[in-house]
């Protein structure tokens, strides 16, 4: 079976490069093969994504949910530490800084718009082996609920997971980190909650984080809370009125009494990239290419930025090796900044620095307030990247 090109992985990111491609190609559809292994789009996954305002003027072409919450404003602080910061939608002239969007939602509007396109072939259930690369062609070993088939494309694009990514790339290796932390998400209902603000509270063992998903008081907001991994755990197992009795005490009284928690779910942490992420006609994108800490939510924009750009160069480069190198050095400088902005407030706030130098950083979100020149620098980067 042969194809223009190969998608591995249906995510958010492998779905917005299949449904960007038939859109930008409509002339001359590239007859694609997107490989997922699961039986269908996980439309009830429950998890809150935090996507930026940049990222939803490019994936409205692509598929965008109609329920989300608005982020007009987030509010970061330290807990115990003078120095706090305010960013606002409205110094930057943006209906809202980002939106609160349940995964399910994302993956629904995007596979819906994907489902009549003539030039895809979607496997189900299907398990990707690592892939052959010719002169001309790749050659894609699956197995399949039918059996085992052989795919062949001009190129590959990853966008299924680190592990697997580094088994498609010849030479391929992996640099990272574990942080000592791991993720606690769920939800907490407020009593008194601030409309449409998020808020990031960096503590001594990591950062905490809430992401409004409602519109009426009270509220509900979606939370990822980073700490110690036994911590974490102890949270986790924990009875619900003991687990909202340790937020409450975390994030302050600034919306009031913690009504409900529920849903938790517990995450290890890590930042990981494969490099190098384009080798001949292979391509790694997305989480596939790098895996980033919660912090600042800006994994899935990140990738998000890769498919558009990718989308853009297959587009005017055709399905060819040279898109894929133009690709790369598009994205090389979004990608550099993106993950040293991450890792550097992930590290800083993971390894027992955060209460020595706590005088430090709340002079450094004091100036932020007292100097908007640098202020909006970075509010840009995170709601837009570096695009070129």
């Amino acid at each position: 079976m042969d194809f223009d090109l190969i998608i591995v992985g249906a995510g958010p990111v492998g779905l917005a490069v299949a449904r960007g491609l038939a859109q930008r190609s409509a002339t001359r559809a590239l007859s694609v093969a997107l490989i997922d292994q699961h039986g269908a789009t996980p439309i009830d996954d429950p998890r809150t994504l935090a996507l930026s305002h940049g990222s939803r003027m490019l994936l409205e072409p692509l598929g965008w949910p109609a329920a989300t919450t608005p982020i007009k404003g987030i509010h970061v602080s330290q807990r115990g530490h003078f120095g706090r910061t305010w960013i606002d939608c409205r110094a930057y002239d943006l209906p809202a800084l980002g939106y609160a969007v349940s995964y399910g939602a994302l993956m629904r509007a995007l596979a819906e718009r994907i489902e009549n396109a003539a030039s895809l072939h979607r496997f189900t259930r299907t398990t990707a082996h690592a892939p052959i690369q010719e002169t001309e062609r790749v050659t894609l070993p699956i197995e399949t609920e039918d059996g085992p088939r052989r795919l062949r494309a001009r190129l590959l694009i990853h966008a299924a997971g680190s592990a697997s990514a580094i088994a498609s790339v010849k030479g391929a290796r992996s640099k990272g980190r574990d942080y000592p932390q791991s993720a606690l998400l769920g939800f907490v209902r407020v009593e008194t909650p601030r409309a449409y603000w998020a808020w990031e509270r960096f503590t001594a063992e990591g950062p905490l984080a809430l992401l409004p998903i409602s519109r009426v008081q009270p509220a509900d907001y979606a939370f990822v809370w980073c700490g110690d991994p036994n911590d974490t755990q102890r949270r986790m197992a924990c009875g619900a009125d003991a687990a909202r009795a340790e937020l409450r005490a975390i994030f302050g009284g600034r919306m009031g009494c913690v009504i409900s928690i529920d849903r938790r779910a517990v995450y290890p942490l890590r930042l990981q990239r494969v490099e190098p992420r384009v080798q001949g006609r292979i391509v790694v994108i997305g989480n596939a290419a790098q895996t980033l800490h919660p912090v600042a939510g800006q994994g899935l924009n990140l990738g998000v930025r890769d498919a558009c750009a990718l989308v853009d160069a297959l587009s005017n480069e055709g399905a060819t090796p040279q898109a894929l190198a133009c690709f790369a050095r598009r994205r090389r400088l979004d990608r550099k900044i993106t993950v040293t902005l991450t890792d550097g407030l992930a590290r800083t706030f993971s390894d027992g620095r955060a209460e020595r130098f706590a005088p430090v950083y709340g002079a450094a979100l004091t100036m932020l307030e007292c100097l908007p020149p640098i202020k909006g620098a970075l509010a840009r980067h995170m709601i837009f990247g570096q695009r070129r």
